[in-house]
């Protein structure tokens, strides 16, 4: 991540590769834990030099790159949007900042950041709760709502309602638009994949539960449900359920999941499969494609370290910015 940091404070996924500013802000997060402060102040400051006038970012969809051969990603410009998960992911970086420093000045000076954002965010919302997946889609034809990315901006309001109460700035529209949020998530299923279905991924499986939208017996049962599709034993998460593809990222952020429900065991289980991932340096490679039994693609992103430091963090306490990602109200 150290190496992959530019000038300006930016950390694409790879040297060449696309940005956006919820794996920027992962990886600010992991080089916290990591106590590499001067990257961390400079990747906040990138962030709110690249926030847009109306609080979003223009950020890459690196998932929607070709592959410049069978086992690398295309180093050219990608599709941009913006994304209000990608915008919302600030107000947790931020917060796990607070809590792994006690800077209040730093919170001070990025606060106008956040709240820029969540308005935008919260902008984006449908009166049933959900949340458009960006600002461009928002009252057209392509509007819909991604599980996972609302699950994520559910876990982001949480944390933008904990600055609001720090900087004694209240936004009760935050609350209610996180409340109606959650409603959605658990109540109201027709709002979500309303133009493509996305229930093959396993993102879309665990974040309703990693963000704190469900919990309880439901969440539970919600992991349980999808467990044998998502999860190959001895080898990790795949990324869709009827691909023979476990991604290291994906792992780790179902680890953190388990976590946050006290299956701690059976994270540590999952994070010690990635240990066959990595290189001789020990970076985690992105997955493993299981069928052929090959690295694929063999790229290291920066944003699957954050995930890998992240959730071994939440497993080991390792800083006082531990459960930021797996305690809930």
């Amino acid at each position: 991540m150290l190496e992959a940091q530019l000038d300006d404070g930016a950390i694409p996924w790879f040297e060449g590769g696309p940005w956006d500013p919820w794996n920027h802000g992962e990886c600010v997060m992991a080089l916290g834990v990591a106590g590499e402060w001067s990257a961390v102040r400079a990747g906040l400051d990138c962030l709110a030099e690249r926030q847009g006038p109306d609080g979003a970012w223009l950020g890459e969809y690196g998932n929607m790159l070709p592959m410049a051969d069978r086992l690398h990603m295309a180093r050219e410009p990608a599709p941009v949007f913006r994304d209000t998960n990608f915008a919302a992911y600030c107000a947790v970086v931020l917060w796990h900042a607070w809590r792994l420093s006690g800077d209040l000045q730093l919170v001070r000076r990025h606060w106008p950041m956040v709240a820029r954002a969540i308005d935008f965010v919260v902008a984006q919302q449908h009166g049933p709760g959900d949340i458009s997946w960006c600002g461009e889609a928002h009252g057209g034809e392509a509007d819909d709502a991604v599980r996972a990315g609302c699950g994520s901006i559910h876990k982001s309001l949480d944390c933008a309602l904990r600055l609001a109460r720090l900087m004694e700035e209240p936004r009760p529209a935050w609350a209610r638009a996180r409340q109606a949020l959650a409603h959605a998530l658990r109540e109201r299923p027709e709002r979500f994949d309303r133009t493509t279905d996305r229930s093959a991924f396993a993102m879309d499986w665990y974040y309703p539960v990693l963000g704190g939208a469900i919990s309880g017996p439901a969440a539970r049962a919600r992991i349980e449900a999808g467990w044998a599709a998502f999860v190959e034993p001895g080898v990790g998460c795949r990324c869709v359920k009827d691909q023979p593809w476990a991604t290291v990222a994906e792992t780790c952020e179902l680890a953190l999941t388990l976590i946050s429900l006290g299956r701690r065991s059976e994270a540590a289980d999952l994070l010690a499969w990635q240990d066959a991932h990595r290189d001789a340096s020990g970076a985690y490679w992105m997955g493993w494609q299981f069928a052929e039994g090959i690295i694929w693609p063999e790229e290291r992103p920066t944003w699957t370290q954050a995930a890998a430091i992240l959730a071994h963090d939440a497993l080991y306490d390792l800083s006082s910015a531990a459960d930021v990602l797996v305690a809930h109200r």
